[in-house]
Parts: C-alpha cells; structure tokens; sequence
C-alpha cells in the first residue's frame, strides 16, 4: 500500500475509482504570509517577556489593533479566522490593567471573561497559568466550583472566567458580595461571541444589559472585547448583543499554510424509505471509512459530528474498519465529546497534541478555542449550522502553518446536498451574519423581572433594556410579578431570586428525566421539548448513556427512563394548524404576495419514527396520545393567486405546496443562521385566512427569534436556492435529500417533486434579483 502513495491525502482517498464520483467539488485555498506590528507602547513589559519566550515575538497587525482599540476605551470586536490569536488581542489589554494597580492596589483593574463552555474557560486558564503573570490570579467560577473556593475568588480573584448562565444566576443576584470585583471592573472579554444567536443569545444580550446596570450602581463602566470567528457585519452583530457601539477588527494578518477543500456526497444505497424514497448512505458511516484510510496514511485527523452518539459511532466504524486492515491502528482512534471527565478530555488533548491518537471522532466540544494544533486533515461530519462554524472546524487543520485537507462530508438533508452542489454558497459567499432577537417580549420579560430582583427599576433603566420595555411593564404588574412605586418598579417575591423559569408562563414547568431503576435525575427538559425529545418510546441520550423513555407523565412533570442500547434513533412527528394574527410586512412579487407577521401555532405530537443508526433504513413508527400546544410566533408565508394556480396543469397542489414548504424549510438555515429544528411550517391548498395556496415557515420559540424575520428579509435568494435544492437532487420523485422531513406528522404524504418545482418558478418569476 505504501508503494502506491498519492502526493496528497486528497489523492489517497481517490484511490478508489469509486469515490472519485462522490466529490462534487474540489477549492484550494492559497497559502497567506502573515504581517506582524510593533508590541503596544504601554504593553506589560513581563508579558511581552514571557510571550517571546513562548516563540511570539510580536503580535499580528489584527492583534495590535484590536488591543488599541480596547485600550483607548472602545468595545470593539476581533471578528479572524481559526487560530489567528484572538486571545493575544484581549490578553494585552486585560494584563496591562491589572498591573496598573503594581504601585497603588487601589488602581488594580479586574477582567471578566465569559465562555460558552466550561472546557474553553478552563483551557484560557491554563493558558493564562503558564505564563506566569506574578499579579494577575486568574480562577474560573462555574457550577464545579466549591463553595470555599467560590468566596475566595469573590474577595481576592483580578481576572475571573465564567460563562453567561453562571453570570445570570449567581455573579448578577449576588452582585453585593461581588461589589470590590465590579466597582474595578475595566474589562468583559466575550469569547466565541458567535455562539451566541437566536433565542439563547437574545437572553444573552439581556443578562449582558443587566450586567451593565450592575456595574454602572458601581460607578464602573468597562469596555467589552468580543472575539469571534470570521462574520457578517460582526460591529451590528456585537452592538445588538452588548447594547453598545462596537467596532470591528476584520483583516486577518496571520499566515496560513496553502488548504484543499472537498465536498463529499455519499451514494444514494439500495434501502428505501418513506413512500419508496431511495436513501444515502449515512455521513456517520462514510466519515468513519474515510477517518480509517486517513488513519492507515499517517494523515492525523479530526471529524467533526453533531451528536455525542454520532462521534461513537464513527470511532467505532473507524477502529471496526482498521481492525480488518490494519489491527495495530485501531488503538490510533478515539472519541471525543462533553461528558467525558475533564481528566479523560484533557488525556485526549494531549495523545491528539503528541501525535499518539491520529484520528479523533468529536462533537463541536473542539471546535472552539481549546488548544489543538498541527492536524492534517479535517472531515465535517454533516453542514455544522453556519458557514463561520464550517471555516472555524477546518480551520484545526493546518494550524502550524502546513498544507491542509478538510472534506464536508453530506447528510440526507436538503440543505447539505444544495451545498456539495452549489460550492458558490459556502466558498463565494461571506459567512453569516448573527440572528438575535433581544426585543423579544417573552426573552425580555423575565430579564426585566430578574434586574427587578437585583435592584429596583427605575425610568432611566428603561432605554437600556429596549424600545418595548416601557409597554411590557404594566402586563408585568397586572400579572403580579412586580409591583409598581413612585421609585420604580419592585420585585414582589422577596422570598427567593428570580429564576428565568418561575415567569415565562408559557413554557411550562421543566419535566425532571429520572431513571426509574435508580431515582437518578438525568436532567430536565423544558415542557414544550419534553413533547418531542422524552415522549414515551424516545431514545433518550445523557452523557453517552443510552435510554428508553418509558413514561411521560406531563401532570408531575417527570419522565421515566431505563438504560438500554438501542441500534436506532428516534424521531417525533406533529400535526400542525396555524392562523394569522398580524400581517406586519407583505409585498408584491406580480400576482404572488409575500407576508411576514405574528402567527397562532397549533401542534400535536401523534408519533414518532425510528432508524437505524447506521444506515438510516426506516425500522418503523409508533402512535403517541399527547395534548395538543398552542404557540405565538412570528412567520414568513407567501401565497398564490387563482389566476396562476389556474394556469398550471396537471398539478397535485397539495403534494406540491408540501414538497416546497418542507425544502424551504430545509434552506432557511443557510439565510437565517438557525436549525431546522428551530423553525416549522405549514402548507395549504387554500388557507381559511387567505383564501388562497399559502406555504408558512415560523419561528419555533414563543414571540419568535428573528429566523423568520431573516427569510422575509431574503426571500428572493432563500426561495431560488429552495428551488435550486429540489432541482439538482439525484432522486426522480423526491426522497430525505430534497423534499421529505424527518418530522413531517403526514408521513410525507402527499409530496409532488415536479409541482414543487413549477410552484417555485411561478411564486419566482417576478422576484426581485
């Protein structure tokens, strides 16, 4: 085998005739020479020792700049790729403030530093130990901490690493006892800021307010650093999440080595599906043959997949595949992902590091800014969400600087098979920008309540928290959750904080998942979630464990589950009704009309499916008895007038207003930076509120979370690659690839692939362009 090497490890995996056909594009990206600045003038000169004796003699011009900027009292947002040093940018700053105070204590700056994981903010902390800073006592406070150690960082910690949920339960309620740490506070570093969009970075945005409030009763008023991965529009994106003006550090001035990327189809196989659909091999199972001859090349590589059971099972393909060619090899491959010990996490990182594991099996839990460096190759198990994400998990290939391969290996899902097919959307088109919603009345009414709980709201609170506030808060006293004064506005329980899911009402009581051989919580989900995720039956997975939901019980908000190894996955299907209860925004495209306004969402959860893991073959569906839930959103819908309907022959409206609605669904991700499983949609013949052929996409969280609102704003372009979508796939009357849903509560029934297509081009037709 070794004679017979290829120059690349793109070649090697070309070796076979047979795969050749599965690439449906091939882009290099050129290697790019780095430009370095001079240090700062006011740079802590024992940092700058200890970074030059870690091999940096000097920062990039990115990492100069941003450091400026935050210096000189301006938020700003360093928006580069993977790996070009965004720590170094915010690092620079932070230090110099501490060390401010190294003749007057009394000048000693603080910094506080928010991570999405635990696993990056302890990463930042080893990073921030070894450079043996003497003034800087850096610590980490997250739900791990001890409680001695937490009144420790309290009173003595300078440069504190939490993450937005422990900011909003503990750090912002207890704000008294944080007061020495906040009245210095100089600096809030947000990291993988991107992150942060849709409902949870809308709640985000409000406890980063609340924050601001706090530290304004202080008399401090620190400057944000936000890093990110390369963004649209990332300075709007950063002032709609902090509230403040924010510029943008963009050019990227570090050097990368010279990069191919593939993107990778697998084969339609000879299992059929719902109504007879032909159905692809699965991603897991081709990222785990491909993650094998990786691994017989000596090629170290990374996959990249969505679920913690997802990275099992492509290891285990891996080694299955190895033990057959090469048994030696096998021990080269492991898994990686959240909930593992933070000991067995760190023992992975450094096998990765040392070269001892050559393929590694992960979910995102990698691909934020833990150091792993040096890799050869990446493969991206399935579209990872956004185009930032994609760039940021290839990214972890090449890192020192040396040739690199990623390969976007394509699920059964529409929008990755409109990507492998139109590489203009990933590689000609700049990354998202970042969807949140913090107007949102059902996000900003508990973070109202919960600033009430920490102080007293006053009318100069009010431009803070958003143009709406002022209407929201007479509901909010009506409703008995504060109480109205002539110096503002009180919390009225007294008795306990303000926790987010005591008001938001619609939400339910959390449903407890116990197993019921050991009375061990598991966890708890939301009750609108507990419908689809932990119905009776569902495959239910915590920490890698496997379980069988054996029983729902919504009355004492408790699911029941027992261990188990199943070979399948499942998935709930609902019913859907939906009413118009606002057209907020239409316009004329010719006859059609598009609209996007506030919507009354009926679902019903009726079923639910399973597959095999491995192939995704259909083993079969089971009914369910569940109440229906009530939902009001926001949506995008557009309709059909009789005139054009009228000129289409030999149509199935239904199976074709169907077959549209199910792929647009599939797209808005690719416009809207959402999941397919955030939105939802509905489809009619002829709609009782419109009279006419009426195709919704909604939001799905209460109030909506902008992704609607994002497709309304880019329909033209949503739709014609809706369209483009449908028209490429393989299949002749549709199958997962373009117009059937996983979820769909009509068993995807009736769906017209060729209709959908006519439908489009009729609603296109006078589109803008």
């Amino acid at each position: 085998m070794g004679a017979q090497r290829s120059s690349t490890p793109l070649d090697r995996l070309l070796a076979d005739p047979a795969r050749r056909e599965r690439i449906t594009h091939v882009e290099s990206v050129p290697a790019r020479e780095g430009r370095r600045a001079a240090w700062p003038s006011w740079s802590t000169p024992l940092l700058v020792e200890r970074l030059a004796a870690a091999g940096i003699p000097s920062p990039w011009e990115h990492q100069s700049a941003a450091a400026e900027h935050a210096r000189a009292g301006r938020s700003v947002i360093i928006a580069t790729g993977t790996a070009s040093g965004k720590s170094l940018a915010y690092l620079l700053p932070c230090v110099e403030a501490i060390y401010a105070g190294e003749g007057n204590p009394r000048q000693e700056g603080t910094v506080l530093y928010l991570s999405p994981t635990k696993a990056l903010a302890a990463d930042q902390l080893r990073a921030l130990r070894a450079l043996r800073l003497t003034r800087v006592r850096a610590a980490t406070y997250d739900g791990d901490t001890p409680q001695d150690e937490r009144t420790w960082v309290r009173q003595h910690a300078n440069y504190v690493l939490t993450n937005p949920d422990m900011l909003h339960r503990s750090l912002l309620p207890g704000h008294a006892r944080w007061s020495s740490f906040l009245r210095r506070l100089r600096y809030v570093v947000i990291d993988e800021a991107h992150g942060y969009r849709g409902v949870f970075g809308s709640h985000v945005a409000q406890v980063l307010r609340r924050l601001r409030r706090v530290c304004e009763r202080y008399h401090a008023s620190p400057t944000f650093i936000l890093a990110s991965a390369t963004a649209s529009e990332p300075a709007a994106a950063a002032s709609r999440l902090t509230g403040l003006d924010v510029v943008a550090v963009e050019d990227d001035a570090s050097p990368r080595g010279p990069a191919t990327f593939a993107l990778w189809e697998p084969p339609l196989t000879d299992l059929r599906g719902e109504q007879g659909a032909p159905v692809r091999r699965t991603a897991t199972a081709e990222a785990g043959d491909l993650l094998a001859d990786l691994v017989v090349e000596g090629v170290q590589t990374l996959a990249f997949v969505r679920s913690r059971r997802g990275a099992e099972s492509v290891a285990l393909s891996a080694k299955r595949a190895l033990h057959e060619v090469a048994p030696g090899l096998a021990e080269q491959v492991a898994a990686y992902r959240a909930g593992y010990l933070p000991e067995e996490r760190r023992a992975l990182e450094a096998a990765l590091r040392s070269r001892s594991i050559v393929g590694l099996a992960s979910t995102n839990a990698l691909e934020l800014g833990v150091d792993v460096s040096g890799l050869d190759a990446v493969l991206v198990c399935g579209w990872p969400g956004t185009r930032a994400s994609l760039w940021q998990q290839a990214g972890r290939a090449g890192r020192s600087g040396q040739a690199a391969l990623s390969v976007l290996v394509a699920r059964d899902d529409p929008l990755d098979t409109f990507l492998v097919h139109h590489p203009e959307a990933i590689f000609g088109t700049p990354v998202e920008a970042t969807v949140l919603d913090p107007d949102n009345p059902y996000v900003l009414e508990p973070h109202l309540c919960a600033a009430a709980s920490e102080m007293p709201l006053t009318e100069d609170d009010l431009p803070l928290f958003g143009p709406s506030t002022a209407d929201l808060l007479p509901d909010l006293v009506r409703r008995g959750f504060l109480r109205r004064r002539p110096a503002g506005w009180y919390w009225t329980r007294r008795d306990r904080a303000c926790d987010l899911a005591d008001i938001r009402g619609a939400g339910g009581a959390p449903v407890q998942v116990v197993e019921a051989s050991t009375g061990r919580l598991l966890g708890t989900v939301d009750e609108p979630s507990a419908h689809t995720t932990v119905h009776e039956g569902a495959v239910y997975i915590h920490q890698g464990e496997s379980f069988i939901v054996q029983t729902l019980d919504l009355d004492d908000s408790v699911a029941l589950v027992e261990a188990a190894d199943p070979d399948y996955s499942t998935t709930a299907r609902d019913v859907t009704d939906i009413s118009i209860v606002e057209r907020l925004r239409s316009v004329s495209w010719g006859e059609a009309t598009l609209s996007f306004g506030t919507v009354e969402v009926t679902r019903q959860v009726v079923a639910y499916q399973m597959r095999r893991l491995q192939t995704g073959e259909m083993l079969g569906e089971k009914p369910l008895d569940l109440p229906p839930r009530t939902l009001r959103t926001r949506a995008v819908y557009w309709t059909l007038s009789e005139a054009q309907i009228s000129r289409l022959e030999d149509l199935d409206l239904a199976g074709a207003a169907h077959a549209a609605e199910h792929a647009s669904i599939g797209l808005l991700p690719l416009f809207a930076t959402c999941d397919r499983w955030d939105i939802g949609g509905v489809s009619t013949a002829v709609h009782p509120d419109t009279g006419l052929l009426t195709v919704f996409v909604y939001d799905g969280h209460e109030g909506g979370a902008g992704f609607a609102e994002r497709g309304y704003g880019d329909a033209a372009s949503w739709l014609r690659a809706t369209r483009d979508a449908i028209a490429s796939c393989e299949c002749d009357s549709g199958c997962p690839s373009c117009i059937q849903s996983p979820k769909c509560g009509n068993g995807n029934d009736p769906l017209d692939k060729r209709g959908a297509l006519d439908l489009l081009a009729v609603l296109l037709h006078e589109a803008p362009e």
